[in-house]
């Protein structure tokens, strides 16, 4: 073993950077390897044997079984399936007692006067993999390649101060990291609390009183909506007559213009449901979306479809829209009729609702602001278009359903093994918090004025704990380097 800025000392080599009595070595000469003791259960089988014995794996506990096949302290380091590549998170961790390990980790103990466990421990989380495992998808650390991983080992006494003084920084790390992560649930809790009263009316409740004159009233107000709603539909007839009469002289050609569909009232709500809905002010009132909105959904994705007039657009999948935004980072695209496009096109300030995937995603959306050209949504997002087509009414909307609608969307959902979906009779009878057009665009200005505050404390947050896990590397980096602490030579 050779080192450029080293020479072969009589064990080891002697790195000429590091403090006197340090030495370099592989890690096979400073530990014992006790693979031996480690033995693959599968699931099934340690289902039958449930004990009092903690069963380790790559990266930490995985399960109990009713047996041990080691006692006393070791050094559990990942041979698959450790985060090899992320110098964030470790990839070694102690273990002591009786126990159970599988064969996703190797077994470690630091030779008797010569390496402590601890500080084998801090040393391989401060180890870079890059160069020491291989393959693609789950990244191994041969037992080969464990044998050679390069170990500063420093005197015992050193060794000692150096486990004592990462132990009293990483536990102030460990303090400030807890700090950060009770502002970070904190901020969790004053959001829910702003929406609940955002849609309570308390967040607009002096203001409402201030402006009581200039409202107009849930009836006033579904009066306005359905004139609307009439007069969206008579347009859509005149443009649909008008494309009949183009396809028929074009000779029929092609798919013939689907007719638009016209409104059916939906029921009233229920006092069942009322039930779970927050309680709201006497000046509002509760109506189903699909009475303020049309619902449509998208079309499915097929290389297959023939088409006789293909038109290439833009599509939005689930993956896009997200809850309180959209992702446009990556946008595909698929070819559908062009006589459907006026029909799939995406209108500005349509509210975006996802059909599902799992859980979280049921009813996640936002609003569309027009920011590609023809663009549709794929079948999985359904769009609700308002008969009064307006941004702060639209985002509206879409607040109260990345908020409440998260319950009424988990209930109301199809659940498989795997999945979970809302159909568009779910999203049609979505109860609605009706209020003058001026209140929700007072509560959405409100709401979002408190909301950016929130995100840039969160932003802060984030920083600062990654900031704390950069720090808790440099802390090993030194220590490994002979910098940590002072000894005198």
């Amino acid at each position: 073993m050779s080192n450029s800025k080293g020479e072969f000392g009589t064990d080891g080599v002697v790195n000429k950077d590091l403090p006197q009595g340090w030495t370099l070595y592989p890690l096979e000469e400073v530990v014992e390897i006790h693979n031996s003791l480690r033995k693959p259960i599968n699931a099934s089988e340690r289902s039958k044997r449930d004990g009092i014995y903690p069963y380790y794996g790559a990266t930490g506990q995985v399960g109990w079984i009713d047996d041990f096949r080691q006692d006393g302290e070791y050094v559990l380091l990942g041979e698959d399936g450790a985060p090899f590549l992320d110098i964030t998170k470790d990839k070694a961790y102690i273990v002591s007692g009786k126990c159970w390990v599988n064969n996703h980790a190797h077994v470690l103990k630091g030779q008797k006067g010569k390496c402590l466990n601890k500080y084998l421990l801090h040393s391989l989380n401060q180890t870079d993999f890059r160069s020491l495992v291989n393959g693609t998808t789950r990244l191994k650390l041969t037992q080969a390649s464990l044998r050679k991983i390069p170990i500063n080992l420093a005197p015992l006494d050193v060794q000692e101060s150096i486990v004592a003084k990462i132990e009293e920084l990483f536990s102030e790390l460990d303090s400030g990291i807890a700090s950060l992560k009770t502002a970070q649930e904190q901020l969790k809790i004053y959001r829910q609390s702003l929406l609940k009263h955002a849609f309570e009316g308390k967040l607009t409740e002096q203001w409402r009183k201030d402006n009581a004159s200039k409202l107009e009233t849930p009836e006033q107000l579904l009066a306005r909506i359905q004139t609307e709603r009439e007069t969206r539909y008579q347009q859509q007839l005149e443009e649909w007559k008008q494309a009949v009469k183009d396809w028929e002289e074009k000779g029929k050609e092609g798919k013939r213009p689907s007719k638009p569909a016209i409104h059916k009232p939906l029921s009233r709500i229920s006092a069942e449901e009322l039930e779970v809905l927050p309680e709201l002010p006497k000046e509002w009132s509760y109506i189903r979306l699909a009475e303020i909105a049309a619902i449509n959904s998208g079309m499915s994705v097929s290389k297959n479809r023939k088409l006789a007039d293909p038109i290439e657009v833009n599509y939005l999948r689930v993956a896009n829209v997200q809850r309180g935004y959209l992702d446009l980072s990556e946008i595909k695209s698929m070819n559908i009729e062009m006589v459907d496009l006026p029909r799939l096109q995406l209108e500005i300030n349509d509210v975006l609702f996802n059909e599902g995937g799992d859980l979280d995603k049921l009813g996640r959306g936002w609003i569309w602001e027009g920011q590609v050209s023809q663009c549709i949504t794929q079948n999985h997002v359904f769009r609700a278009s308002p008969f009064v087509n307006e941004k702060y009414h639209a985002k509206f909307i879409s607040y109260w359903g990345n908020s409440f609608g998260r319950d009424y969307f988990e209930s109301g959902g199809k659940q498989t093994t795997n999945l979970a979906s809302i159909n568009k009779t779910v999203l049609s009878n979505f109860p609605i918090p009706l209020t003058s057009f001026t209140e929700q665009k007072e509560i959405v200005n409100q709401l979002e004025e408190k909301l950016s505050i929130i995100e840039q404390n969160e932003k802060e947050i984030e920083r600062a704990l990654a900031k704390a896990e950069l720090l808790r590397q440099s802390i090993l980096k030194k220590a490994f380097s002979g910098k940590l602490i002072l000894t005198e030579e």
